[in-house]
């Protein structure tokens, strides 16, 4: 079995699926970060991909890690880490509860 991965794919639609989230064009992206109007599209598209520096811009602009980009389960970081801080604050039964409302909801 070959399980290699297209990591140009996986890069453009990941980018595509957060900026989405964010509910944001790709021009509008691109404009907020100082970039030519059709430079997230062209990453999106495949032609292009972002320099280190231009990844981390990126980054910023969605309010997540380097590290939440690449973890391709984590569909939408933001709403993770703004959920994370009450999580701390519950009791072993309450996070109890939330696992199995959770579970509930993925089934």
């Amino acid at each position: 079995m070959n399980y290699e991965i297209d990591y140009e794919e996986a890069f453009a639609n990941r980018l595509s699926q957060l900026r989405i989230n964010k509910g944001v064009s790709a021009r509008d992206m691109s404009l907020s970060i100082g970039l030519a109007p059709g430079y997230i599209n062209s990453i999106e598209n495949k032609k292009s991909a972002p320099s280190i520096k231009v990844f981390y811009y990126i980054c910023e602009y969605l309010d997540i890690t380097p590290q939440e980009f690449f973890d391709f389960d984590n569909k939408n970081p933001q709403k993770l880490d703004e959920i994370i801080p009450y999580l701390k604050r519950l009791d072993n039964e309450q996070l109890q509860n939330i696992t199995s409302i959770v579970k509930g909801l993925i089934k």
